[in-house]
């Protein structure tokens, strides 16, 4: 049986990037609730899917290591290329049977002789994946100089990232998240992948599918699968969305939203079934480029009253549109072009000085987007 990697077993399968963990922190960065598909699969190492492939990732102070399993059969290709296989429900039952073979593992865990190029590119999507071209560091001094609350937070909560997601698997993922928490996410998120996902491998006891593709997502039996599979009344938007984008879009409709100013991608994001300003949001920081996106839900809105003295709602207490964008331009002002990702602090300001801020039963790290039962998602 494969097993997941480990670097301390057979480190000549394993590839690596100059990475400083104050640049990068992988337990903060993939356990805060930005993506679903990431699990910790070994004291400080991480197995997701990204790409259509599956990949451990780990770190040491100054590198960032990365294994990636092979895929028989697999052509999926970066940043939302059309995939081989797009499978709908009616395959379901069969494909929930299907158990990818992997070549066997050799003594040292080498899965895949991985070539030049194929190095190359991995690197490539994963520095792409994590946004390394971003020097953290300056952005921490820059939000530092301007707000006390960073300051005195920035070097307990060090190398806390925004990742640069596929659109629509980051998309259908927080459509999941309405009214959520992170570990009931995941696991819908995981039933998704297994259900209409192509497969990639199995490891150890796990089998890991790719995201499925808008087309199997807007097939038509889909919102009854999903029922089926525990997702509610968002089994309706999840199909809808779908639809909707592949009907009056095209398959590729999302993606030309990177190149969209950022209240143009938001607008057209919330004409979609599911999704709502914060959702939108999300989507719009996590996949779309728009680093000054700023989600916000009451969590954020309480922080923003209490240490910064936003006077934006005073006696309101209900979260209404207009106040979601006073509040995200409180943020804006402050914080400048990359507010969203300074944002993902905001939940460590509370944890720094003693107070609980946030109800956080199952996360690795202190920084989320998600607070369970806080999500006002659509």
């Amino acid at each position: 049986m494969s097993q997941h990697a480990l670097l301390s077993v057979g480190a000549k399968a394993w590839r690596s990037i100059p990475c400083l963990r104050s640049e990068l922190r992988l337990d903060l960065t993939l356990g805060c609730g930005q993506s679903f598909r990431w699990r910790e699969t070994g004291e400080g190492h991480w197995t997701g899917v990204m790409g259509g492939r599956v990949w451990t990732l780990t770190q040491t102070e100054d590198t960032l290591w990365y294994h990636v399993y092979s895929n028989p059969g697999n052509t999926a290709l970066i940043n939302g290329q059309k995939r081989k296989a797009e499978v709908g429900p009616q395959h379901s039952e069969k494909k929930l049977k299907q158990v990818s073979t992997v070549k066997k593992e050799e003594d040292e865990l080498d899965l895949d002789a991985v070539s030049s190029e194929q190095d190359e590119k991995a690197g490539t999507l994963l520095r792409d994946y994590f946004q390394l071209d971003v020097k953290l560091g300056d952005l921490y001094r820059e939000w530092s100089d301007a707000d006390q609350h960073f300051s005195q937070t920035a070097h307990i909560f060090t190398g806390v990232r925004m990742l640069r997601q596929d659109p629509v698997e980051c998309l259908f993922s927080f459509i999941c998240s309405s009214n959520n928490h992170i570990s009931r996410i995941q696991g819908m998120v995981e039933r998704l992948c297994n259900t209409l996902g192509t497969p990639l491998c199995k490891l150890d006891d796990t089998h890991y599918h790719d995201f499925p593709p808008l087309q199997a997502l807007a097939d038509s039996k889909v919102e009854a699968c999903l029922r089926d599979l525990g997702f509610g009344y968002r089994a309706r938007f999840l199909q809808q969305s779908a639809h909707l984008i592949m009907n009056s879009h095209g398959p590729d409709w999302l993606y030309t939203l990177r190149s969209a100013p950022y209240l143009q991608a938001r607008d057209a994001l919330r004409t979609l079934p599911g999704v709502g300003l914060k959702v939108a949001d999300c989507v719009c920081l996590m996949s779309l480029d728009k680093s000054e996106a700023v989600p916000v839900d009451t969590h954020v809105w309480q922080i923003a009253k209490r240490d910064y003295n936003c006077a934006a709602g005073h006696g309101q207490k209900t979260l209404t549109d207009k106040l979601y964008n006073e509040i995200g331009d409180f943020f804006r002002k402050l914080w400048g072009c990359y507010a969203g990702w300074a944002h993902s602090m905001v939940p460590c300001f509370s944890l720094a000085d003693g107070r609980t801020a946030m109800q956080r039963d199952d996360s690795h790290g202190p920084s989320g987007y998600i607070q369970a039962g806080q999500l006002n998602g659509s």
